[in-house]
């Protein structure tokens, strides 16, 4: 069973990629982490985690819905990463959880994906022709890794090293606390007071007061509201104003779009 979260559709595609050329079941974590639900999942095939990387590791409340949910059945896990550039330490946390829940760790693999983080102006943007390129890149990468699963082969990955996992770990749990606040937040005119930012927040941190979103803490910054917004009546301060408020859906074939 291919599990994911995915708040772009980055993460959806390539999981979705791979659980079809599986001939498998995929299933978006969304709603089980919002709503707090760590029941048993159950498969007899191996399990594919997949997720996106936010600075350098997982984000943090999925890497804690995936501790405390029971997978049960097949014991062996695989675990494929969606980024902009490189999967950090994602592989060495993945293969700590998997070890404390005494399953087997087949590996990780990461998938490069179009930038999607436009909360900053320190990360670029991808253009249409890049963001085109990348996603058939990555639906040939999602492809492989299924093959590989298919096969139960390994899934090879850089060592990752115990110093960078006690520099990253720290510097991570620093720049959520300082540097992703949610007051920034705000709607336009073109906010209909949908709810569809509501639905879409993992963390449950956005209601609606008098049919307009208000942000709470901590925010994981993850980007679905501001990039599924049908009317894209959401913007982050001053910064996302003329940025490409990218999700997977406005550049996949038709027969490949999901409604997410």
């Amino acid at each position: 069973m291919v599990l994911y979260f995915s708040a772009t559709g980055n993460t959806k595609y390539a999981a979705e990629t791979i659980a079809e050329k599986l001939g498998d079941r995929s299933l978006d974590l969304t709603d089980r982490i919002k709503r707090h639900d760590y029941s048993e999942i159950y498969s007899n095939r191996p399990f594919v985690i997949c997720c996106p990387v936010y600075v350098s590791e997982m984000p943090l409340f999925f890497m804690d819905y995936i501790k405390k949910v029971k997978l049960a059945g097949n014991r062996r896990v695989y675990f494929v990463f969606t980024c902009g550039a490189s999967a950090g330490i994602s592989g060495g946390l993945a293969k700590s959880i998997v070890w404390k829940k005494h399953m087997i760790y087949m590996g990780s693999r990461f998938i490069v994906m179009p930038n999607n983080y436009i909360a900053s102006d320190l990360f670029a943007g991808s253009d249409d022709g890049d963001i085109l390129y990348r996603l058939e890149t990555a639906k040939l990468a999602a492809q492989k890794i299924a093959l590989a699963v298919k096969n139960r082969k390994q899934l090879k990955s850089r060592h990752i090293f115990l110093a960078e996992k006690a520099v990253t770990v720290p510097l991570v749990k620093l720049w959520v606390r300082t540097q992703q606040p949610s007051t920034p937040f705000h709607t336009s005119d073109k906010c209909v007071g949908c709810g569809k930012c509501v639905k879409v927040c993992p963390l449950n941190n956005i209601t609606l007061v008098n049919k307009r979103p208000v942000w709470e803490s901590p925010c994981a910054h993850c980007m679905a509201c501001i990039c599924s917004c049908p009317t894209e009546a959401i913007d982050y301060g001053n910064i996302t104003q003329n940025k490409l408020k990218y999700h997977a859906n406005k550049f996949l074939p038709k027969q490949e779009k999901k409604e997410s």
